[in-house]
C-alpha cells in the first residue's frame, strides 16, 4: 500500500491566471565606478534597503536582482523597475556603487566573486561544484499569466520556435575574461553547463510536467521546482509562463520592449490553443540547432523556421513577426514597446553589438562599461522625467 502511493505523483496545483498580467525579473551587476569592475555590494545593499519587495539577492555578491510586481502592461512593469532602480541609484551614490546590465562583465573574473550569504545558494555550490560557481552571468526573466497548466504546457511547446528571436534581440554578452568570445550570446553557453538549464523538454501536457518534477525530486536530482532552470518554465505557484532565455537588456527600453514582445507571443498561441488551433512545434534538433545560431551570430543568425529545413535572416524575419502580432499589441497596450524594437534589430541597433563597436573606438574594455552603465541610467532616468 505505502509502495502504491510513493508512486503516485504529488499534484501540484497551478495557480491559474484568467489574464496575460506580466511580472519581470532583471539582474544587475554592481560595479566599481572608477575601474567598471564588479563590487561585492549586495548585502551591503541589502542591509540598507531591508526586507524590500522589489530588491533581492542573487548568486554573487556582485548581483542585485529587481523585480516588479503582478502588472498589466509592459507601461506599467517598466515604471515599476525604474522606481526600484532609483533607489538603487540613490544607495550607490552615497555607497559608490554604480550598476550596469549585460549578459556578461567583459573582465571580471568568477574566481574573484563571493557567494552570497545564504543557505540555499551555499547548498546548491556545494552540489554543482564548478558549473555553478563560474555563473557570473545576468540574465532577464518574464513572466506571463496563463489561465491553466494545460495551456502552459502546449504554450511552452510552441514558444520554443521563437527562442532564437528573443535571444537574438536580448543578446548583450560577447565579452568574457578580457577577450571577444567571437558569440553574440556567451551567457546563454555558460547557463547550459548547469544541470537543469537549457531547453525545455517538450512535454504532451501538464500531467506529464507534474510527473517529471516528481520524478526528479524523488530521485534526487532537484529539492523543489526552483531548481528547474530551463529557458522557458512554467511556474504553478504563481500561474504563470516565465521566459527566462534572454540575456540581460543594457537599457529600460529593451527590457520594456522584450516584455512586449514575449507578452505577445505568450497570447497569440494562448489564443490558438483556445481556438483549439494547433501550434506548430519545431523538432527538438531543430529547437537546439536555432539556439546555438542565435547565440553564435545574433541577429545575423540564419535560423530554420519549420520542419522541413527551410530557413532565412533573424533580420527580416523579426520585423514580419512584429508586423502579425500588432493587432495583439494594441489590444495589450504595448504597441510602442513592440515597434521599439525596430531600434534593436536595425544593423548596429543590438547591444552586443554596441559593445564591439564601443572597443573598436575606444580601444579598452573598461570603456565598454562605462557605456552600459551610462545607457542603462539614462533610460531610467528618462521614465522619471516622462
Amino acid at each position: 500500500m505505502d509502495a502504491d502511493k510513493a508512486a503516485v505523483p504529488a499534484r501540484i496545483p497551478f495557480a491559474e491566471c484568467p489574464r496575460p498580467t506580466l511580472g519581470v525579473e532583471v539582474e544587475l551587476q554592481i560595479v566599481d565606478p572608477v575601474t567598471g569592475n564588479l563590487r561585492q555590494g549586495s548585502t551591503a545593499i541589502l542591509d540598507r534597503v531591508g526586507d524590500h519587495p522589489r530588491i533581492k539577492q542573487e548568486l554573487t555578491q556582485s548581483t542585485v536582482e529587481v523585480i516588479t510586481g503582478v502588472c498589466d502592461t509592459v507601461d506599467e512593469a517598466k515604471r515599476d523597475l525604474a522606481g526600484s532602480i532609483r533607489e538603487l541609484y540613490a544607495l550607490g551614490d552615497e555607497m559608490g556603487l554604480a550598476f550596469a546590465s549585460a549578459g556578461t562583465h567583459p573582465y571580471a573574473q568568477w574566481r574573484d566573486q563571493k557567494i552570497f550569504p545564504n543557505e540555499r545558494y551555499q547548498r546548491l555550490v556545494d552540489r554543482i561544484q564548478w558549473p555553478a560557481r563560474r555563473l557570473l552571468i545576468w540574465g532577464l526573466h518574464v513572466h506571463v499569466g496563463v489561465a491553466s497548466g494545460e495551456k502552459a504546457i502546449a504554450v511552452m511547446n510552441a514558444l520554443g520556435t521563437y527562442l532564437p528571436h528573443l535571444l537574438a534581440v536580448s543578446a548583450s554578452s560577447p565579452f568574457i575574461d578580457f577577450e571577444d568570445t567571437g558569440l553574440a550570446s556567451a551567457r546563454s553557453k555558460i547557463f547550459e553547463g548547469m544541470p537543469t538549464a537549457g531547453l525545455p523538454y517538450q512535454l504532451a501536457n501538464y500531467g506529464e510536467f507534474q510527473h517529471f518534477m516528481n520524478t526528479l525530486v524523488r530521485a534526487g536530482a532537484i529539492q523543489t521546482i526552483r531548481e528547474i532552470w530551463w529557458d522557458i518554465r512554467p511556474h504553478p505557484g504563481f500561474g504563470t509562463l516565465e521566459i527566462r532565455i534572454c540575456d540581460a537588456p543594457s537599457t529600460l527600453d529593451e527590457i520594456a520592449a522584450l516584455t512586449a514582445l514575449v507578452q505577445c507571443l505568450v497570447v497569440v498561441l494562448g489564443d490558438r490553443y483556445d481556438a483549439g488551433v494547433t501550434n506548430e512545434v519545431l523538432q527538438p534538433w531543430i529547437q537546439r540547432e536555432n539556439k546555438w545560431r542565435a547565440a553564435r551570430h545574433g541577429l545575423d543568425a540564419d535560423i530554420i523556421t519549420d520542419n522541413e529545413g527551410h530557413h532565412g535572416p533573424l533580420r527580416e524575419l523579426l520585423p514580419d513577426l512584429m508586423e502579425r502580432l500588432a493587432t495583439t499589441a494594441e489590444r495589450l497596450g504595448c504597441a510602442r514597446e513592440l515597434k521599439s524594437l525596430s531600434r534593436l534589430i536595425a544593423p548596429g541597433g543590438a547591444s552586443y553589438e554596441r559593445q564591439r563597436a564601443r572597443l573598436a573606438s575606444a580601444r579598452r574594455l573598461p570603456d565598454v562599461v562605462s557605456m552600459l552603465v551610462h545607457d542603462l541610467r539614462e533610460s531610467v532616468d528618462a521614465v522619471g522625467a516622462a
